[in-house]
């Protein structure tokens, strides 16, 4: 088959059909991917720079020389024996690890970074079996129970490795690491579903890949095996981790699931995967499915900050309203998989909640996984500490450094999406990119100092007059609700409205599913100026979630915020921030590398020196946007803050 080397991966949303009694839509569009999108932004650039001269280098240094991950390859292409060296899905972070390197080599070209990569591609081509079977575990420990556990990882690797073939095939244009893909996938697809031989995943994470695979290649083979990895769920399959079949998500069959359940990240994997086999096969059984898992994840089990996964138990979800803060897992990894699948609703319904979502995921529980250096990660991403935590050089289990690595010099693949008659602005993002609507090239330039500022200006530069509608998203949180759903809440609504303008006049647009449409003759020089007002504002929680009752968060456009040690006297268990509190906030050039603080006089529990009694003092006190907090050493942080000094928790002090 003809491939062509820079296939640029489209998510095309097909037109609407129903094949449940379901009656759903299915949009016509396609995201922009990344390589396709020039990033100017000052916060993303900074992100960028450092993923790529820390992060990157970090993860190559722990994979090939810190840990055993590149030996094992090496000793199975050596045929020599040898021990496996670390955990039995160690795989994976290679891939991972290779598909950062590859995005890195489309913003950055770098012939040294290249050359690494080529290294390593060399030893896993090598390491593949005859048959195109390819696991450094199975094959060191004994390759007779190879494909005998479903929960040991053989396609969750084996996932994670098309996924990187994929992006270093598009950045390059060399196809090694693809060919080794597509052997593995062969042998899969031979293994299983031209057998129907029942399986379960164990970890998900192939069937999206399968679904990149396919639109990658054009071999529907792949499609169909994604599309018979989701049919196999829910037909008897008992994980012996945890003794239940919550955990993989294997009660139901997934048609029939209205309800989260399990392990978190590999919950999003699965969902992203079934979001992209509707949107090929035009599923409406999996969509009315997944609409209703994402309505019991984002309205009863979501953190604040976008994280997902309250219990490092099960690395996952409990039950419904369930969201401690100093003990909240809300893995790295799990915020990705929020961002990976809310694109895919997007794409698939049109509707810009999911976006809400994915910015919501994107600025706070995943930015919260990488320090502002790049050298440090978190696995855990908690909403309270009472000092004891702190960011690692690395884990274990690593699969959050390269996710958040991937996830951040990729970013550009979020900002855009478009039809051939219309062009969806979905992030605010300074970028540059260009795009054809009804056959005409569209250039388009967004300038804009988010999120610390709610200015955003986007200049669009058809090469001639063409009308065409653009959609740009109002997010929730600027029409006075901050998430979806109703568990959090405003505790004051605000007045001030966005505004829209067209070459400085007021613009004549339509609201439609969250986006303010513009429909006109666009020219050369036209420039849409939004401002978006991003007063301090103050969420409180439902009485359902408990460890919120009488407490408060801050929210200052998309970012959350949290009050910090380093900025407050050493302490924060001992703040109390009353409703009528006054605000002030300023940009700190030389704070966290750069951010908007917020300041308020707030009184702060003391205990006397009795022991007897308890006193208020008046103090100033700092809100930090929470991504940004343990860049400073240990020490007490908190997100949500007492309202009445009678519901400080002063054992905490």
């Amino acid at each position: 088959m003809k491939i062509s080397p820079f296939f640029i991966y489209p998510l095309m949303i097909a037109c609407a059909i129903s094949k449940s009694d379901a009656q759903v839509a299915f949009q016509n569009r396609e995201s922009i991917n990344f390589s396709q999108v020039k990033i100017t932004d000052k916060f993303w650039n900074s992100r960028i720079n450092a993923v790529t001269n820390i992060s990157i280098p970090v993860c190559i240094d722990q994979t090939e020389f810190k840990t055993g991950r590149i030996r094992n390859f090496e000793k199975v292409a050596a045929k020599k024996g040898g021990s496996h060296e670390g955990i039995y899905y160690d795989d994976s972070d290679v891939y991972k690890a290779l598909e950062a390197i590859s995005y890195s080599l489309s913003n950055h070209p770098d012939p040294i970074l290249e050359k690494k990569a080529e290294e390593w591609i060399d030893k896993i081509a090598a390491a593949q079996l005859p048959d195109g079977y390819l696991n450094t575990y199975y094959t060191l420990v004994d390759i007779s129970k190879r494909w005998t556990d479903m929960d040991k990882h053989e396609d969750y690797c084996a996932g994670h490795l098309i996924e990187a073939a994929i992006a270093y095939f598009n950045a390059t244009g060399k196809r090694k690491l693809l060919d080794v893909a597509i052997r593995f996938a062969n042998h899969i697809d031979a293994t299983f579903r031209l057998q129907n031989r029942h399986w379960v995943s164990g970890h998900q994470g192939i069937e999206l890949a399968l679904v990149k695979l396919y639109k990658t290649t054009g071999n529907k083979n792949y499609l169909d095996l994604s599309d018979w990895y989701l049919e196999q769920r829910g037909h008897g399959y008992f994980d012996k981790k945890l003794g239940s079949k919550d955990y993989c998500q294997n009660r139901l069959p997934l048609r029939e699931e209205t309800e989260i359940s399990g392990h978190a990240v590999r919950a999003m994997y699965l969902f992203t995967g079934a979001a992209d086999v509707a949107a090929a096969k035009n599923d409406a059984g999996y969509l009315k499915a997944i609409k209703q898992i994402w309505e019991d994840v984002v309205y009863r089990n979501m953190y604040i900050t976008g994280g997902i996964g309250s219990s490092g138990r099960n690395e996952g979800f409990t039950v419904d309203y369930d969201l401690p803060n100093e003990a909240a897992y809300c893995e790295t990894c799990a915020s990705v998989g929020m961002v990976f699948w809310n694109q895919r609703m997007n794409l698939l319904t049109g509707e810009s909640k999911y976006i809400d979502v994915l910015e919501r995921s994107l600025y706070n529980g995943a930015l919260d996984g990488l320090s502002l250096k790049g050298d440090l990660f978190f696995y855990e991403n908690p909403l309270a500490s009472g000092g004891d935590l702190s960011r690692s050089e690395w884990f274990g289990t690593a699969c959050c450094p390269s996710n958040i690595a991937r996830l951040v010099e990729s970013v550009g693949n979020y900002i855009y999406t478009k039809s051939n008659d219309a062009l969806w602005v979905n992030l605010f993002v300074g970028s540059t990119a260009s795009f054809v609507i009804k056959e005409q090239k569209v250039a388009l330039k967004q300038f804009t100092n988010y999120p610390w500022d709610g200015t955003i200006s986007i200049a669009v530069d058809p090469d001639k007059i063409t009308e065409f509608e653009l959609y740009v998203r109002i997010p929730g949180w600027a029409n006075n609700q901050p998430v979806p759903g109703d568990t959090y809440r405003y505790l004051t609504n605000s007045s001030e409205k966005f505004s829209i303008l067209v070459n400085d006049i007021p613009a004549i647009f339509k609201m439609e599913n969250g986006y303010a449409v513009i429909n006109k003759n666009w020219k050369k020089g036209d420039v849409v100026k939004l401002n978006l007002p991003m007063p301090v504002r103050r969420i409180v929680a439902i009485e359902n979630v408990k460890d919120n009752q009488n407490r408060v968060a801050l929210q200052r456009g998309p970012l959350v915020y949290c009050f910090e040690h380093s900025d407050n006297d050493g302490k924060v268990m001992d703040i109390v921030l009353p409703d009528k509190a006054i605000f002030k906030t300023a940009f700190n050039a030389a704070l966290l590398d750069g951010i908007v603080s917020i300041q308020t006089q707030a009184p702060v529990a003391k205990i006397s020196a009795g022991g007897l009694t308890v006193n208020s003092v008046n103090r100033k006190i700092t809100a930090i946007p929470y991504f940004t907090w343990a860049n400073r050493g240990k020490g007490q942080m908190q997100v949500w803050v007492p309202r009445k000094i009678t519901n400080v928790s002063l054992s905490s002090k």
